[in-house]
């Protein structure tokens, strides 16, 4: 079991950048991990993901101005978001899921607003 702690969400201009962390509570090194979000009124998407070998999948929406990456070693998930644009603003959910037992875990969000 692991619980996921995300910070770094705000408010930003459009155009802006941020820098979302995900804080784990024990070893990820056997999770796949990713980072979801959630408008009001629509449904919670994948954002962007990276598996225990690295490999990363995004979202059309974000390709080229998000990078997710991870830091097993600190038992840490972080995605950088540059040129955000007022439709990226959502609740970002940390998402790690155990593939051996395939699991989901989710952290409580934090809430990204791009505006002027």
């Amino acid at each position: 079991q692991v619980q996921l702690v995300e910070s770094g969400g705000g408010l930003v201009q459009p155009g802006g950048s941020l820098r979302l962390s995900c804080a784990a509570s024990g070893s990820i090194g056997i999770y796949a991990m990713g980072w979801y979000r959630q408008a009001p009124g629509k449904r919670r998407e994948l954002v962007a993901s990276v598996d225990s070998a690295d490999n990363t999948n995004y979202a059309d929406s974000v390709k080229g101005r998000f990078t997710i990456s991870r830091d097993n070693a600190k038992k840490m998930v972080y995605l950088r978001m540059n040129s955000l644009k007022s439709e990226d603003t959502a609740v970002y959910y940390c998402h790690a899921k155990n593939l051996i037992t395939r699991y989901d875990y989710w952290g409580q969000g934090t809430q990204v607003t791009v505006s002027s």
